[in-house]
């Protein structure tokens, strides 16, 4: 699919020396919430309303999670007008089966489910189209945080195409938890999947990316 053009909202720390002996990359922070839920206290009065029909509770849905499911559709799908097509199709997806949700979760949680399904179904609609080309970064199109201060564009790039070699599995749990924060018990629902197999996936996701962003590393010390 090309480059991701992935949009961080965290600053990036590599760290060289970690618990059993693997390199971790982790975020210096993570918005002001780790809980994307715990910012919405009358989530079930909002997935109430949205029940009831009231647009003016689906606009507030927007307002709270809109910016950062275009992020997650935008890293997931690698351009900003396939990731607002996601986030609207995803919206019209909430208002057809907001009968269906049982509050068993969240309704964060339940949409971002939505999306993150919807995002795949774009994307294979993509590759049955043969659509996907090489991607060119947007003119005049800015990262959602900066860069970590000294942060070198070239570490960047590196990162978004470890990123995009990881399995579709891995990416997804890999983007929920370190750029968007979800706790592993609200990444399991989403996947429906284990809270186990979500910190393992988690894991291996990092492993990957060490050893991808090392790789070339090892590559100009042999050649040096």
């Amino acid at each position: 699919m090309g480059s991701m053009g992935v949009t961080l909202r965290w600053k990036l720390r590599i760290s060289s020396v970690a618990r059993e002996g693997i390199s971790r990359v982790e975020p210096s922070e993570r918005g002001s919430q780790a809980n994307p839920a715990a910012g919405i206290p009358e989530d079930a009065a909002l997935a109430a309303a949205c029940q009831a029909g009231d647009l003016h509770a689906y606009e507030r849905l927007y307002r709270l999670q809109g910016a950062r499911m275009k992020n997650l559709a935008r890293n997931l799908l690698g351009t900003k007008s396939d990731a607002e097509d996601a986030v609207q199709e995803t919206f019209l997806k909430v208002q057809r089966s907001i009968a269906n949700f049982r509050g068993q979760s969240s309704l964060v949680t339940w949409t971002f489910r939505i999306l993150v399904n919807t995002c795949h179904d774009l994307r294979r609609r993509q590759m049955r189209r043969k659509e996907i080309v090489p991607e060119k970064r947007e003119e005049g199109a800015t990262p959602a945080e900066p860069r970590a201060p000294g942060g070198h564009p070239s570490l960047k790039l590196a990162l978004e195409r470890a990123i995009a070699q990881l399995t579709q599995h891995q990416r997804d749990v890999f983007l929920l938890y370190e750029v968007e924060g979800f706790r592993h018990a609200e990444i399991a629902e989403m996947l429906e999947i284990s809270e186990t197999a979500s910190k393992n996936t988690l894991f291996q996701a990092k492993k990957n990316l060490r050893q991808a962003l090392e790789a070339p590393q090892s590559s100009q010390a042999g050649g040096a």
